[in-house]
């Protein structure tokens, strides 16, 4: 697969090389999720929540690309669980209220992200020094590739 990388000469080729990996990667990352008892899209949710304190649930079906509706189960199915938190955001909108993040679901998300560098770290040790220099080298370009867009 090395090999496979460093002659991939067009972007199609290098797609079907890194795909794969990339896949697997984020599946097993996502497994760290559930370890903590929380789904990937809980995680996911959370995260959004944690670096968009007080966002409203519209904003945040936009922003994570999914119906109104939708937000507002996830949303309420949060809540009951005690991660997250609703509270008038609008002094002037009294129907509009912001989602924050309780100190409950600040701990899952930690335990989540603290399960996934875990299982990262313990499988970048068993790498080769010049193969984590790769990926260190790979990690700016890689997350240019998830960027919205």
């Amino acid at each position: 697969m090395r090999a496979s990388i460093e002659v991939a000469s067009d972007v199609r080729e290098l797609a079907e090389v890194l795909r794969p990996a990339l896949l697997r990667t984020s599946r097993a990352l996502r497994r760290e999720a559930q370890r903590a008892g929380l789904s990937a899209l809980d995680a996911q949710l959370l995260g959004a929540v944690k670096k968009n304190a007080g966002i409203g649930v519209s904003a945040l079906a936009d922003r994570e690309q999914m119906t109104r509706a939708s937000m507002s189960s996830h949303v309420k199915r949060l809540e009951s669980a005690g991660w997250v938190a609703r509270a008038e955001a609008d002094a002037d909108d009294r129907r509009r209220f912001g989602i924050w993040l309780t100190p409950q679901g600040a701990r899952a998300l930690e335990a989540i992200r603290r399960g996934r560098d875990d299982w990262l770290a313990a499988r970048l040790s068993a790498l080769a020094a010049e193969e984590r220099a790769a990926l260190a080298a790979a990690a700016g370009p890689l997350a240019r590739l998830a960027e919205d867009r």
